[in-house]
């Protein structure tokens, strides 16, 4: 009953520790956002607490309890537990306070299963001083308690810290994989398509995505913005651009997502002037986009995929978003010759 997506490798060698009785008291599971890092460290929650002869059954009170997060002897930390306070929606970092928390109840006897279980999402976050208090504990585990770290990158977490962790990296799934999962969960073919190459990789994206009817009709939005923003002149995109950097303001990811879709288009491009449309992630597009890509050497649509990465990079170092995003405005080839076939199938 383990949940986890495409892998295998990672869930068999938790497998094998579980059978032996080897596992570490702590592991650090590294992987993209939505790959399936809190789904695994749950199933190994489970499998720690669950009275089954093959854990995790998936259908004990335990299992289920870990599955819906209300299991008192499982804890997931992060910056999303105190939101409803004041200090906490300003909070940049996993806070000394949350770590000593843990380190307290960590002291105590699980009160109702087998093992207690502390998850700490978004470990890259811990403080410096919250990093360290939590290396104390790593250094010094005590029976029946377990530590999983969850990290998108462990070059942002202390060495020490990863040192004293067992180290399991989740790597991108294949867009078959994740089709299949879909289609298991009852996803039609073509929408199951379409999202497995539209997640990267991370199937947690298009399992949430394929029950959010809204998820396609935004993006096709966000594909028509940039069309006409392509045939645009400059005064237009620099309306845009004004009117992205308010939103910016107010929720960035909203224009982080923005730009990783006009990420996504323009390496389509790429890769259907390369002849590989094969692998393409907008596969709904493709004639659209074989019709873009004849108006554009290849050289220029590389030099603004390097444009957009370049503007990503520059928002997240707290660069002006108004200059950063003008400045790619002023980059963006207009409409080539397959401006007539991108209207066409709009």
């Amino acid at each position: 009953m383990w949940q986890i997506v495409g892998q295998d490798r990672v869930v068999s060698r938790l497998q094998r520790s579980l059978a032996t009785g080897s596992l570490a008291h702590a592991y650090l599971l590294v992987g993209p956002c939505h790959v399936g890092k809190m789904t695994l460290a749950l199933n190994l929650a489970q499998a720690l607490n669950c009275p089954s002869g093959e854990p995790p059954c998936g259908e004990c009170v335990s299992c289920r309890k870990i599955a819906s997060l209300t299991h008192p002897d499982v804890q997931v930390i992060g910056l999303i537990q105190d939101e409803a306070s004041s200090e906490a929606k300003e909070a940049k970092l996993i806070s000394t306070g949350q770590i000593e928390q843990m380190q307290h109840s960590a002291s105590l006897p699980p009160f109702e299963g087998e093992c207690k279980v502390f998850i700490i999402d978004g470990a890259e976050l811990l403080s410096i001083e919250a990093a360290n208090r939590l290396l104390k504990t790593l250094e010094e585990p005590v029976g029946r308690v377990m530590f999983i770290l969850l990290t998108i990158n462990d070059r942002l977490l202390p060495a020490t810290v990863v040192s004293r962790c067992q180290r399991l990296e989740m790597v991108p799934v294949s867009p078959a994989e994740i089709e299949a999962a879909l289609i298991e969960r009852g996803v039609e073919q073509p929408r199951a398509g379409l999202l497995s190459r539209l997640s990267h990789g991370c199937p947690g994206w298009a399992l949430t995505a394929s029950s959010d009817e809204s998820v396609l009709p935004k993006r096709d939005e966000s594909i028509e913005r940039l069309g006409q923003l392509m045939a645009a002149d400059t005064e237009k995109r620099f309306d845009y651009v004004a009117r992205l950097a308010n939103q910016f303001s107010q929720n960035r990811s909203a224009v982080y997502e923005e730009l990783d879709l006009w990420l996504d288009y323009w390496r389509d491009l790429m890769l259907v002037k390369l002849d590989c449309g094969d692998i393409i992630s907008n596969v709904d597009r493709l004639d659209t986009l074989t019709g873009i890509a004849e108006g554009y050497p290849l050289a220029q649509i590389k030099a603004f995929i390097d444009g957009i990465r370049a503007a990503g990079r520059q928002l997240r170092q707290n660069v002006n978003p108004r200059l950063a995003l003008e400045v790619l405005m002023l980059d963006m080839p207009g409409k080539g010759s397959g401006s007539a076939e991108h209207s066409a199938a709009r």
